[in-house]
């Protein structure tokens, strides 16, 4: 009798860690807990409280992933961690892990500098992911709390200011020493040429094949067009393009699809 009612029992707890565990949800720990908010010097809201970490996480995860699209903010809740990661060692560690597998890649390809005929090409595009645009969120304190200010952005773009990305300029170098032409593709507009051109030099870049820039026309297309199409002409050209790397996914989507893409991280915004 006695064995009857453990078995019984330990069936029963079972049973209860099963349905809980699978009912568990992160957002439903916040129920009958008092998150507290704080406010910061630019007047930014965050709330904070168990489990925000975790759920902050999984959401700038899932970004990366691109399960997430199209957001226009960041949640507000989520600012403040956003903020947290994009200027810790541990987005300079990712970064540097991306540039890793990169140059692992490199020595997969069949362009050596003796042996390349002009025609492997490698594709960048720059805001964050050559050029940092940390320092511009840093001095505005949203960190995709708000929507981008683009007239203010651009301002921020025309003097030219904004450091490399870590570790990017390594990388850089190391593909163009190996026979690669390097294009880079940015949503950047053509007034901006001279700015970036100027911040690119500055910053430790220098002699890439072809800076692409959106003009009146190119305007009229989203940004993942306007990407794709210059990859079709890149194609039609006869180059091979081996590499694509960006920090938003209108990078790499869209036809022709190249051999390999790189994604840096970047939560503050989405482009599409």
């Amino acid at each position: 009798m006695a064995r009857s009612l453990v078995l019984s029992l330990t069936l029963a707890f079972l049973f209860i860690g099963m349905v809980s565990a699978r009912d568990w949800n992160i957002l439903n720990q916040f129920k009958g807990l008092k998150p507290t908010t704080t406010t910061s010097q630019n007047g930014v809201a965050s709330l904070k409280g168990p489990n925000l970490n975790g759920y902050c996480e999984s959401w700038r995860v899932n970004v990366e992933l691109h399960n997430i699209r199209d957001f226009t903010v960041v949640p507000q809740e989520c600012v403040w961690f956003v903020q947290q990661y994009m200027t810790s060692s541990q987005y300079d560690d990712d970064v540097e892990r991306a540039v890793d597998a990169a140059i692992l890649y490199l020595g997969k390809t069949c362009c050596e500098k003796k042996k390349c005929d002009g025609m492997d090409a490698w594709i960048f595009d720059i805001d964050d992911t050559l050029l940092s645009t940390i320092p511009y969120h840093k001095s505005n304190g949203c960190f995709g709390g708000e929507q981008l200010n683009t007239t203010k952005f651009e301002e921020w773009q025309s003097w030219g200011k904004a450091p490399a990305v870590p570790n990017m300029v390594k990388l850089f170098h190391e593909i163009r020493e190996r026979g690669f032409k390097i294009f880079l593709v940015s949503s950047r507009k053509e007034y901006l040429r001279s700015a970036t051109v100027e911040n690119l030099i500055e910053a430790g870049y220098h002699s890439w094949s072809n800076l692409l820039l959106r003009g009146e026309e190119e305007e009229k297309k989203s940004v993942t067009q306007y990407k794709a199409d210059v990859r079709t002409w890149l194609t039609s050209l006869g180059y091979r393009v081996w590499g694509v790397m960006g920090a938003q996914w209108n990078s790499f989507a869209g036809c022709p699809v190249p051999k390999r893409t790189f994604k840096l991280p970047n939560s503050i915004y989405y482009i599409a």
